[in-house]
């Protein structure tokens, strides 16, 4: 891992930018020197890890004494996507805008994008486990198709928060019976993209027997900010 650049905030927060590899990527720590526990934040596909939503809570997260890490997975932010890639953003975009179906371009677009996305994911998971002040248990917050996957595949993460935002790729939706950990699901009632009765489906299909709806009334980028304070109680219940 490759430290770029160093900041120390106005909230006591120390970032950093660091690259691994050919992943992107952005750690938040508070200034304490004692050991954090590691939330993995993972933005909707697509968008860019500096997307200013995502930013404000992890800053949150980490004056409230967590690790906090992101980063541009593959075909996300800022790196590079593929013709196939490209194609199916435009034909998602065609689809909103003539109010069409967009299931099998959501599936041909975000299945691979989470195949993808998960190896980085792990392995910056491994480097971050490896940096001084940062001690695990680790939790997930964010990007439900990847954060399914993530919580299903490595024994590592402890709690999730997922945003019920975004299409849930079927492989996904299967896999949502074998997530066991403690959960937290944000449903924005109004969200334009996301079916509502689609996203209840799933928080019935997760395995656990720990698992809390939370849901508002708004579009989706309409979270209200108390969700943000609430996730900071949940992954202290979970991960401190």
């Amino acid at each position: 891992m490759r430290v770029t650049s160093e900041q120390c905030l106005d909230d006591g927060v120390l970032e950093r930018e660091f690259t691994l590899g050919e992943i992107p990527g952005t750690l938040w720590m508070p200034e304490s020197a004692a050991p954090a526990p590691l939330i993995l934040m993972a933005h909707n596909n697509g968008l860019p890890k500096a997307d200013a939503r995502l930013v404000a809570r992890a800053r949150h997260c980490a004056a409230g004494g967590y690790a906090v890490a992101t980063i541009d997975a593959t075909g996300c932010g800022d790196r590079p996507r593929s013709a196939a890639d490209e194609q199916a953003r435009a034909e998602l975009r065609r689809a909103f805008q003539a109010d069409e179906p967009a299931d099998n371009v959501f599936e041909s677009y975000i299945g691979p994008l989470v195949e993808h996305a998960v190896p980085d994911w792990r392995t910056t998971l491994d480097a971050l486990l490896a940096l001084p002040g940062i001690s695990g248990p680790v939790g997930f917050s964010g990007w439900t198709a990847v954060g399914i996957r993530v919580a299903v595949v490595e024994p590592r993460i402890k709690a999730a928060a997922f945003f019920a935002g975004g299409y849930v790729p079927r492989a996904s939706r299967e896999e949502a019976r074998q997530v066991t950990v403690p959960l937290l699901f944000l449903l924005q009632w109004d969200d334009e993209g996301n079916p509502r009765q689609r996203a209840l489906d799933l928080f019935d299909t997760f395995g656990t027997r720990e698992k809390t709806l939370h849901a508002n009334l708004g579009g989706h980028t309409g979270t209200p900010w108390f969700e943000v304070e609430d996730g900071n109680r949940f992954f202290d219940r979970h991960l401190k």
